[in-house]
């Protein structure tokens, strides 16, 4: 068994120690915890569908932010893309609602849906590359501004008539709903598409030219500018990559699960896609399991209220804690130690945003 595996498992054990002792400490016994999770998850057929349902959307946003974190980018701006995505696709379907067949008016609101999520995609890239602001906080400032948009077109151009209201805006007629397993919230359409786009990552970042051009940007941006990979390019197609599944999701929230734009859209599925995408690293593979058992866990979360009288943010906590004692691992696994000849530590790594000032 590797170093790299023992440090892993190790992390993934002292996790669930510090876990158990949380949940301790707020009077409650872990098996009862884990137990209220399961049933809360899994209990019936429609608490079952609504794991499905939160699934497909995590799938195409951890998706797309493999291809940023592979060119060495933390995309923030995941939540502001999903509510982009959310808003062109409700554009898309008040346009066309009354013109077109209700199956094309869908479809057409899931391609400008991934439109508008490219667009808010490429904000932060060009932000990042040409303007040399870390995508990071780019991306926090296109979050708000997405956020501030909505709630503009939810009390303003699009509110409910005669009346402006947090519960969004007017509810699409039937025919605009994507197709659902009965009464669920769970569309297999969703599933479907989300699947499609994991394979074709796996796809993309194993066995293609652009995924080895893109994990070569993200290792070192200044030696593949030098061995002739357009660099800038690599970056801007991740950030628009990230931003059209991210689109996809906010589409299809307003297809499927909502019917209808309201502001809290993404759910906060984006940054619990950020979590998931920390956790899987590069292992495109893992995407779907690991999405899965947060799904369980977001959804399963809400039980707790109900049977143990504990605050349902604890799945939070639980998902947040694994991440970092993960990543805790992954970076002693990796670590290196210092030249023994020299005593000097091994030169520090290079940003991809400060590389990008010294390529001109």
């Amino acid at each position: 068994m590797s170093k790299t595996l023992y440090y892993q498992l190790g992390s993934i054990v002292l996790s669930l120690i510090f876990l158990a002792v949380i949940i301790a400490l707020v009077g409650a016994s872990p098996v009862q915890v884990v137990s209220s999770m399961w049933s809360g998850a899994f209990g019936t057929p429609d608490q079952f569908a609504r794991v499905i349902a939160t699934l497909a959307p995590l799938l195409l946003c951890t998706s797309g932010l493999l291809f940023t974190f592979t060119a060495g980018l933390y995309n923030l701006g995941i939540e502001g893309e999903i509510v982009a995505g959310a808003i062109a696709a409700t554009f898309a379907i008040r346009l066309w609602q009354e013109v077109l067949p209700a199956p094309l008016v869908m479809l057409l609101a899931i391609v400008i849906g991934a439109l508008g999520g490219v667009l808010w995609g490429l904000l932060a890239g060009i932000l990042n590359v040409y303007g040399r602001i870390n995508e990071i906080f780019a991306g926090l400032g296109l979050n708000f501004a997405a956020q501030g948009l909505v709630l503009y077109l939810i009390f303003g151009p699009w509110k409910r008539e005669g009346v402006a209201s947090m519960s969004g805006t007017e509810q699409f007629k039937d025919s605009l709903w994507l197709p659902t397993i009965g009464n669920t919230e769970a569309s297999p359409v969703s599933l479907l598409v989300a699947i499609a786009i994991l394979a074709l990552t796996i796809v993309v970042m194993r066995g293609t030219y652009f995924g080895l051009q893109l994990r070569a940007v993200g290792q070192n941006l200044r030696a593949s500018y030098v061995l002739g990979i357009p660099s800038v390019r690599q970056l801007l197609s991740a950030f628009a990559i990230c931003g059209a599944f991210a689109g996809i999701a906010g589409a299809l929230q307003v297809l499927a699960v909502f019917h209808r734009l309201i502001p809290s859209i993404s759910s906060n599925l984006g940054y619990l896609a950020l979590l998931i995408a920390m956790l899987v690293g590069f292992n495109a593979w893992l995407i779907l399991p690991v999405s899965f058992f947060f799904s369980a866990l977001n959804i399963g979360s809400l039980q707790l209220p109900l049977s143990l009288n504990l605050e349902s943010s604890l799945a939070g906590v639980i998902q947040g804690m694994l991440v970092l004692f993960v990543l805790l691992g992954r970076g002693l696994s990796d670590r290196k130690p210092a030249d023994s000849s020299s005593g000097k530590p091994q030169p520090q790594v290079i940003s991809p945003t400060e590389q990008l000032g010294v390529k001109g």
